[in-house]
């Protein structure tokens, strides 16, 4: 695993002075991922870890002059392309990414998401948080890619870019409200794959389209369609669901539904969830989604869960495990490059199945164990 990172890093450019450079690039990169990895948050981390475990890191680095300063690492993730930065990340990704061979007749799902940093603002610059969009394997739990909003615009606008370094062939891509677009629907189609877009309130006429044709034909008393087309229920965390998918397959019923690209259905999925508190209480919530699959309830209705994953085991895990939200580098490139790097070590902490232990502990131990930090680094990610 590190001999793919190694190999990936000598791609980027080195943006420094030649004349003027002490420490290796390639030297730099790698202390700062084993840092990382080891619970290291800031540049003045990595250049302790490195300091700590400078005898280790010799054994594969050739470190001419020693441990780079912390000013050295902060001055090399502030000129390093993010944009070179993030393909690499993509190609390591992408050289360990397969289908999952078990259910071989089940599309792969793409989950696309944005994520604010919000200790990136910058107010004496006029700097907002730094947002990122990413894409994210519900399946195998790895980031397939990200990119970053431009200045001044919406979420939607880092699309394109995250999607041109992705083979989607097969997928179905899922994505929130924030996205539904037909521009993000033709990019998705044009690449084979087929998406399972939230519509709401964004797109008004549609939405209150589509409310009402389930409303009077699935939730109406004495509605023709009452049956659901999937019906589950589960329980956990002190609380029973009810989740019930309805289809709409009638395309004309629908003014500007046949605009959108290779659409096939609209789905209601109505969630009806119970708890205790103080009394035991049940809330109820329908929200709706167009696809250009085919309209397989159950794998759509999965699907619409699964899509969370990306909430629960990306952006929620880089929060609490790594900190991210808390990260207060300000400079553009440096917070890229600092939010990739995360991203690898996290892809590296969680290829070791074979300790069954959460995510912080893995890190933990990986900062104090020599050992497991180099089983972590050389390990395969997919087994």
């Amino acid at each position: 695993m590190l001999d793919a990172l190694i190999t990936g890093f000598g791609a980027i450019e080195d943006p420094r002075d030649p004349c003027r450079v002490e420490h290796r690039l390639i030297d730099i990169l790698v202390i700062a991922v084993c840092a990382v990895l080891g619970q290291a948050e800031s540049f003045e981390d990595m250049a302790d870890y490195g300091r700590c475990k400078e005898a280790w890191l010799r054994r594969f680095l050739a470190l001419p002059n020693g441990i780079p300063s912390h000013d050295t690492f902060r001055r090399v993730f502030m000129l390093i392309d993010p944009d070179a930065f993030e393909r690499v990340f993509l190609a390591w990704v992408r050289s360990v990414f397969a289908p999952d061979e078990a259910e071989p007749d089940r599309p792969r799902q793409v989950a696309v998401d944005g994520k604010t940093l919000r200790h990136s603002r910058d107010r004496g610059k006029g700097w907002r948080p730094l947002q990122l969009v990413s894409a994210y394997a519900t399946g195998h739990g790895i980031t397939l890619g990200q990119a970053a909003v431009p200045p001044g615009a919406g979420e939607r606008a880092a699309v394109p870019a995250l999607l041109d370094g992705l083979d989607l062939t097969g997928c179905l891509v899922t994505l929130d409200a924030g996205f539904c677009q037909k521009g993000i629907a033709r990019e998705i189609r044009a690449r084979d794959a087929d998406y399972l877009v939230c519509l709401k309130a964004n797109q008004k006429k549609l939405h209150a389209a589509a409310s009402a044709w389930f409303d009077q034909r699935c939730f109406a008393r004495g509605a023709p369609d009452h049956l659901p087309a999937h019906d589950s229920a589960d329980a956990g965390h002190g609380r029973l669901a009810r989740r019930r998918v309805f289809v709409c397959r009638e395309l004309d019923a629908l003014p500007g539904l046949r605009d959108w690209p290779d659409v096939r259905a609209v789905l209601a999925v109505e969630a009806i969830r119970g708890h205790r508190r103080g009394r035991f209480a049940t809330t109820r919530e329908v929200r709706y989604f167009l696809t250009s699959a085919e309209p397989d309830p159950v794998r759509l209705g999965r699907a619409v869960r699964n899509h969370w994953r990306v909430e629960n085991g990306l952006h929620w895990i880089l929060d609490v495990v790594f900190g991210e939200d808390d990260c207060r580098v300000r400079e553009r490139r440096a917070a890229r490059n600092l939010a990739c790097l995360r991203r690898i070590a996290l892809h590296l902490a969680r290829a070791d199945h074979a300790r069954k232990a959460s995510l912080r502990r893995k890190r933990k131990q990986a900062a104090w164990d020599d050992a497991y930090m180099a089983q972590l680094i050389q390990a395969d990610i997919m087994r």
